[in-house]
């Protein structure tokens, strides 16, 4: 159940760079706040596969069901509930806007793993196959 892969690692760090470049750099109505959404599932997915060894199709499902509980908890306003609303790391990490778009882009990010997973599946299979 437990591993360490490197691999998932480097995808992890660079998929981090990325969101850093997009949060500090790009001010615009859809690479920050949607693609940067997007990218972010993939992040906390393969953050996740650096350490635990899970069925993909389950691991994006809880993904997903993360990130929409992130966005529910938004929605109610958790971080006030929780009186960390003037913790910038904590509005960071759980937000403070409900957004309906983000769930879209949680969405479209698990269908895209969903997806991957199943090509990546077929590619192996038939790599396997004797003719």
């Amino acid at each position: 159940m437990f591993q360490f892969n490197i691999k998932y690692l480097f995808i992890n760090l660079l998929l981090l760079a990325v969101l850093v470049f997009i949060a500090m750099f790009v001010n615009d109505e859809l690479i920050r706040p949607f693609v940067g959404d997007v990218l972010a599932v993939f992040w906390v997915y393969f953050g996740l596969k650096i350490f635990i060894k899970a069925s993909n199709y389950e691991l994006a499902h809880y993904v997903l069901l993360f990130a929409f509980a992130v966005e529910i908890g938004q929605f109610y306003q958790l971080i006030n509930i929780l009186g960390l609303q003037d913790n910038q790391i904590a509005r960071i990490v759980l937000g403070s806007t409900f957004d309906w778009f983000d769930l879209l882009a949680y969405g479209i990010a698990w269908g895209i793993i969903i997806l991957s997973e199943s090509y990546r599946i077929q590619l192996d299979k038939m790599s396997y196959r004797v003719d």
